[in-house]
């Protein structure tokens, strides 16, 4: 393979589109407790949902997986669907509502450029909310190089952006 070329530095991973066992169950995590909107519909089958009235930044199909099993966790497949806050406020503020409706974080971490929170979606999606830290503020080794790391994210401090 030829390594002369890298894909162009603004270029964006654009959406997910997930397969689900039951589509109203997932619209209710997506939309009614992370906040997404609904923004289309294909039957009753699929899904279109976003964030700020973008097309889709999520598709949900229950195309090849209505009623199934979630996928094996010792799989190849998806690791996870990572949800990128503008704000560490934002953060905060989703941590606060999931807190509050009593659903289950699975972890919650400080990687030095991040800092992000973890949970399953319905059908054991694995989703991150996230922010990044400004890029000057982002950890690195005495040779230049990015030294990002797994800690415990402090829940105490993220909560008092709330404040």
């Amino acid at each position: 393979m030829n390594n002369s070329y890298t894909i162009p530095p603004k270029t964006r991973i654009g959406h997910v589109h997930l397969k689900v066992a039951d589509l109203e169950r997932s619209l209710d995590f997506y939309c009614g407790l992370l906040g997404f909107e609904l923004i289309a519909t294909y039957g009753e089958q699929a899904a279109f949902i976003s964030a700020g009235g973008y097309h889709h930044h999520i598709g949900l199909n229950t195309w090849q997986s209505k009623g199934g099993p979630p996928a094996p966790k010792n799989a190849a497949g998806l690791f996870h669907t990572a949800i990128l806050y503008p704000t560490r406020k934002g953060l905060a503020t989703i941590f606060a509502r999931v807190h509050k409706a009593g659903y289950p974080f699975t972890g919650a971490s400080d990687h030095g450029v991040s800092e992000a929170l973890y949970l399953d979606d319905p059908d054991e999606n694995g989703v991150e909310l996230y922010w990044d830290r400004p890029k000057e503020q982002w950890p690195m080794n005495s040779d230049g190089s990015l030294n990002m790391y797994t800690r415990a994210l402090d829940l105490e401090d993220l909560f008092k952006e709330l404040a």
